[in-house]
């Protein structure tokens, strides 16, 4: 059972990554894979009433993370309907590609630290649609946004989904894993950054033309700020909500979208219909990738076999047993969540290890940290900002290889091999 399920896996991420050569759209893959894998793990394991009540737990953890998705989309959709993204664009001057690349890069680390690596690469890459026409500068852009919003993601407790999983988990405390991964984090991010902008030196922003032409009547300067500081706030105050009441994210950012949706609704409450109308939380919603989000269902859901067969904490234990040393192991687990989510692989990591073994802030805890959150942007379909700027951007899985993955790569080991030496520095 497991080597047909292994199979299907494989099967499945190589239709994703051939989506364009097959034909075949990668949101059909994810969800046939998905299908397929608990299909046969129902048929095939003896018990279905058990593997019912397994795909019951996993779609809890899925649910929560696509309507977080869909939450932030929409606010992010509400607040381009008021171009309220030009609060940004108005205050950018430089004409540089490679001045702009720069300060892309540094907002989105800081950024996604402040919020999560998925809501700033949502946020980001938004803003990118509105400040550059040619589409290949808008890949390499969105490409290093990923790579930004996960560094910046690996450093804070709430950055990122598996370091927040070890913050709760007591595996990390919020001060030591700031201290330990601020710099390995920020270099992971800047070498490619200045690869990157060396190799856009010289070029010069090309502004959408239709940005000109926008019509800006149905919206007025306090409609704009209105929304955009709402929306950013919302997003913002989502880590908070969590830490004060313990509740999952999504429901901060459902709480926070019924808010934008009241005021939205009284600020224009006296317009005609056909000016409110593409204002509205109604027409935000028609406008999100939907595509995007159903991959996404589709993945985790696929992942989801995987963990629950114990596909992933048997590779986790025989990595135990034939490497040994732990830079080494973490390092592969880093690898290997470029393509695996990241989440069941620390999932499986936090279960192998136990902390009377492995105190809090240890080498081994700090370093999956920077390995499971950096390790993502290898490959675009590696983690959850990769996933979203795929849709968003309708990023080519080959082109994210080619253009992409080999500076992800030498960001990866550079800060990997900073932390190790800070690390034998500092204890």
């Amino acid at each position: 059972m497991l080597t047909t399920l292994v199979i299907l896996f494989v099967l499945a991420y190589v239709a994703i990554a051939l989506e364009h050569p097959l034909g075949v759209n990668k949101s059909a893959s994810a969800l046939l894979g998905a299908g397929l894998l608990w299909t046969c793990y129902a048929v095939m394991s003896g018990d279905p009433q058990r593997v019912a009540d397994e795909l019951g737990e996993s779609l809890m953890g899925t649910a929560q993370i696509v309507f977080f998705l869909i939450g932030a989309m929409t606010i992010v959709e509400v607040v381009d309907a008021h171009n309220g993204f030009e609060v940004i664009t108005q205050r950018i001057q430089t004409r540089s590609l490679s001045a702009l690349m720069w300060l892309v890069g540094i907002v989105t680390f800081f950024l996604s630290a402040i919020l999560d690596n998925l809501t700033t690469t949502i946020v980001m890459v938004s803003l990118m649609k509105k400040l550059l026409e040619r589409r290949e500068d808008r890949l390499f852009f969105a490409g290093m946004i990923i790579i930004a919003a996960n560094a910046g993601g690996a450093w804070t407790p709430i950055g990122d989904v598996t370091t927040t999983m070890l913050w709760i988990g007591g595996q990390i405390t919020s001060v030591e894993i700031m201290k330990g991964l601020l710099i390995p984090s920020l270099v992971n991010l800047l070498i490619p950054l200045a690869l990157t902008a060396s190799v856009l030196r010289g070029k010069q922003v090309l502004a959408p033309a239709a940005a000109n032409d926008e019509v800006h009547i149905a919206t007025s300067a306090f409609e704009r700020n209105l929304m955009f500081f709402l929306g950013l706030g919302i997003l913002v105050a989502v880590p908070a909500f969590k830490t004060w009441t313990h509740l999952p994210p999504f429901m901060g950012v459902l709480l926070g979208l019924g808010l934008l949706w009241l005021v939205g609704d009284l600020v224009h409450r006296h317009k005609d219909d056909e000016v409110r109308q593409p204002l509205t939380l109604v027409h935000a919603l028609s406008r999100i990738d939907m595509g995007s989000i159903v991959f996404f269902i589709g993945i985790l859901l696929s992942v989801a076999t995987l963990e629950h067969t114990h596909v992933l904490s048997s590779l986790a234990s025989w990595m135990d047993q034939a490497i040994g040393r732990q830079d080494l192991i973490v390092l592969l687990i880093g690898l290997a969540s470029a393509v695996v989510d990241n989440v069941p692989l620390v999932a499986a990591s936090m279960g192998m290890y136990s902390l009377a073994d492995y105190p809090a802030d240890s080498f081994l805890w700090e370093f999956m940290a920077y390995c499971a959150g950096t390790g993502g942007s290898i490959l675009i379909i590696g983690s959850a900002a990769g996933v979203a700027a795929m849709g968003l951007e309708k990023i080519e899985f080959g082109w994210y290889l080619r253009k992409i993955s080999g500076l992800a790569l030498v960001g990866y080991f550079s800060g990997a091999l900073l932390y190790i030496l800070q690390y034998q520095l500092t204890h």
